[in-house]
Formats: structure tokens, sequence, C-alpha cells
């Protein structure tokens, strides 16, 4: 079979196939692909196409051939679904990001007002946090003693979380208010 006589029998038989797809699956998107795999797998018979009395009822039959072929595989891809243990809920991503960007937020400010505690408060603090030295390794870097250390440590938490709210409440730069500035008259 040549591609010319190929196409005047798709040509004649198309819609037929169609319909006949629809009528068998009751899906029309679905009968579209019945349709090309119908036609593809003809084109791969077309040697035995000389032998065939009626082409419509020969490519009915490698239609309704599809058809099984394709529901059978759609059953057996269910099956295999249904023997899947059933999926594990998935951590919400979300959830992560807020934290990552409010801790980003407040590790941000810490820093910010990290100046403004007292010397002492803040080596200590800096020694124990983010050099990670024990309590007795902080009080022999400072020369204190442990007790010491220890009251350091829990006023410069107190009062780093103090500065780090008020810095958070703050509103940024750039959306603070100038302040006025007055002529040497007293008037704007």
């Amino acid at each position: 079979m040549d591609h010319q006589l190929f196409a005047e029998i798709y040509d004649a038989h198309a819609r037929a196939v169609y319909a006949h797809a629809v009528r068998m699956t009751a899906d029309h998107a679905g009968a579209d692909d019945i349709v090309s795999l119908t036609f593809l797998e003809a084109w791969r018979l077309r040697d035995s196409f000389d032998r065939v009395a009626s082409p419509r009822a020969w490519l009915f039959g490698i239609a309704t051939n599809v058809i099984r072929n394709t529901r059978r595989a759609a059953r057996r891809h269910r099956d295999a679904i249904a023997r899947l243990p059933p999926p594990s809920s998935v951590p919400d991503v979300a959830d992560a990001v807020v934290s990552r960007i409010a801790d980003a937020a407040e590790a941000s400010a810490a820093l910010a007002v990290l100046s403004r505690l007292r010397q002492a408060d803040r080596e200590v603090l800096l020694l124990y946090v983010w050099s990670g030295l024990s309590h007795a390794e902080v009080a022999q870097a400072c020369g204190t003693s442990v007790g010491t250390v220890r009251s350091r440590l829990s006023r410069a938490r107190t009062r780093l979380r103090e500065l780090t709210a008020s810095h958070l409440a703050e509103p940024p730069p750039s959306r603070r208010r100038p302040t006025p500035r007055t002529t040497r008259e007293g008037s704007l």
C-alpha cells in the first residue's frame, strides 16, 4: 500500500472509526487517541491490506483491538497503583519558608541591636552563643566566675530580646516619615 492509498483510506474512514471509538468508550478525547493508534497500527499492518475484503471492517477490527489493549493497560495501571503503599503526608514547605524568613528577620534585627548591649554582656553572649564555649570556658576567657557569666548571659539574652522586638516593631527606614525641618524663625 502506498502513501496515497493510505491517505485516501484515512480520509474515507477516519470519522467512522472515531464514531466507533466514541460508542465503545464514551470518551471523546480518548476516541481521538484510539483513532490515532488505529491508523498507526493499520500503517504497520499495511502489507496485509491486499487480503482485506472491507477496509472499514478491517479498521473497525483494529480499533476494537486498540480499545481492548488500552483498557487492559489502564486496568493494569490501576492495579499497580492500588498495590502501592498509601502516600505519606508531605510537610508543607511554606511553613518552613515563613519560619526561615522570620528567623532571618530576627537574626538581622539581633545583629543590628547587638552593639547596644553592655560590652561585658555582649562579650559573654558572643563567646557562649556564637563561639560555642561552655560557661566555664567563657569564665576563663573573660577572667571572671561561672556565676558572673551565667548572670551576664541571662541579662544579655533578656536585653537582646527586648531590643530585637523593639527593632522589629519599628517601620523600615523607607516607610518612616521624615521629620519636618524648621527654619530659624521656627516655621516650616
